[in-house]
């Protein structure tokens, strides 16, 4: 049985990854900060209490980015086959704001892991999840060799993390890659961050609960994709005979008034009558357009997303909606239903959603 540790497992990717590799019949170890409230949410119906007889393979253990000691005792505990760092301060707008606290946990943070690893002598991959927000003002469509150009303190601290990552690999023979992942998305993504925070407010204007939705650049252009998708891809990475940095996107790219639009005209409303724009969400750095040539990912990992922008909208609005018990148009109820929601089927089934 191959063992796992995951930071930042209590996060969207996080929950993704824990439940394939459970499935693939991992032990999966996850890193967690100590809280005085509840904050496993996303792992509450695939964590099993072992206090009740129930056999368990996946264990929480208390950590963070910022203490070298617990990461070290984490992974001189379990010896892991694989570590996957998804752990970070990943709110690009609040690291203006935290430029420090992002810097240390979102790029020193990475150095600690790797340092823990390289210390303990224990032969296990890393990966590492880097971002598309490296790229900055580069021109699209942006892949593997396209010059960074990091626009915020979150893609500063990201491009220290990608480069230490690339270093430690080479300068002392560790497995270890970086995933440049584009925009990825899914119900379960934080409610600050545009995407889930467009889809809550649109279910809640729909359900009269809300009456506007407070926004802020709605022409940057982003590559949006599938969370689930996207962690098949970063466990795939460490599977290669060797480490590979590569770049994971659609290759489609849309506005978020786009977004808006969609999401909006799914419950037959007009986004106009109900956003205003707020320029506190506004970057003072903004990064224009995203777009993915993930090229490299298909011809290396096999890999094409399965579930492209428009269905991605849909199942976020339908998960949303349904948490206020509304119900989405027929369409949108053909695709969840068409859609692989666990584990047990999404390796064997193929969508042919919108084809």
């Amino acid at each position: 049985m191959k063992k796992a540790i995951i930071t930042g497992i209590t996060g969207q990717d996080g929950s993704y990854l824990a439940e394939m590799l459970l499935h693939k019949g991992y032990e999966v170890h996850g890193i967690i900060r100590r809280s005085s409230t509840f904050n496993t949410c996303r792992l509450d119906h695939i964590y099993r209490d072992p206090h009740n007889g129930e056999d368990v393979k996946l264990y929480l253990h208390y950590g963070d980015l910022a203490s070298s000691e617990s990461l070290s005792n984490v992974i001189q505990k379990v010896k892991p086959d694989e570590v996957y760092n998804l752990a970070a301060q990943s709110h690009v707008r609040v690291s203006f704001d935290l430029p420090e606290y992002t810097a240390d946990v979102t790029g020193l943070g990475v150095v600690r892991i790797l340092e823990a690893i390289r210390r303990s002598d224990i032969q296990t991959r890393f990966y590492q999840a880097s971002t598309s927000e490296l790229f900055g003002s580069a021109s699209p469509p942006q892949g593997e060799s396209t010059p960074f150009q990091p626009q915020s303190p979150y893609a500063a601290a990201k491009l220290y993390a990608f480069w230490m990552t690339r270093n430690y690999s080479q300068g002392y023979n560790m497995f270890a890659c970086n995933g440049i992942l584009f925009n990825h998305e899914s119900p379960r993504r934080g409610e600050t961050f545009v995407t889930r925070k467009v889809t809550r407010a649109v279910a809640r204007i729909k359900a009269g609960e809300q009456k506007f939705l407070y926004l802020g650049n709605l022409d940057s252009k982003r590559d949006w994709g599938y969370a689930p998708d996207y962690v098949e891809a970063m466990w795939s990475m460490l599977q290669q005979d060797e480490p590979y940095d590569i770049v994971i996107g659609t290759g489609e790219a849309h506005t978020v008034r786009e977004f808006v639009n969609e999401a909006f005209s799914y419950v037959d409303l007009d986004y106009q009558d109900y956003v205003k724009i707020d320029p506190k969400y506004f970057r003072p750095t903004e990064v224009d357009y995203l777009e993915a040539d993930a090229g490299k990912a298909k011809r290396i990992l096999n890999w094409e997303p399965r579930v492209k922008y428009h269905d991605l909208v849909r199942i976020m609005m339908d998960a949303d909606l349904e948490l206020l018990g509304l119900e989405g148009p027929e369409e949108g109820k053909r695709i969840v239903e068409d859609q692989f929601d666990d584990w047990h089927n999404w390796e064997d089934q193929v969508v042919s959603m919108g084809k």
